[in-house]
């Protein structure tokens, strides 16, 4: 299952190598639905992409902090330092092409 992360924890899970956080919420549909492609997505990766969750209704500081306006939201993170941003529900064979593409 894919980190929980707060406004407080989130930096430390980025800092190294390539990490995929998604901002959601419980009460957003799309967001349920890419939660267990993404949880597919970290078995299969495991070793090449980190994935982190963050709930935008309790860590709104860190949503606001990314200009996050609608949900769900990825950001894709390089040691650290945001690369880029996906918006909206994507499928699996989608997001593991974006991310081997990131890979190399």
């Amino acid at each position: 299952m894919s980190t929980q992360v707060t406004d407080t924890t989130w930096q430390s899970e980025v800092q190294d190598g390539l990490t995929l956080m998604d901002f959601w919420a419980p009460w957003c549909g799309p967001c349920r639905m890419l939660g267990p492609v993404l949880e597919e997505i970290e078995e299969e990766m495991d070793d090449k992409v980190k994935i982190v969750k963050l709930n935008i209704d309790e860590n709104q500081m860190t949503a606001s902090q990314f200009g996050i306006m609608s949900i769900p939201t990825m950001v894709l993170f390089k040691d650290g330092q945001p690369v880029e941003k996906l918006t909206g529900y994507h499928p699996k064979d989608v997001l593991v092409d974006y991310l081997e593409s990131k890979l190399a």
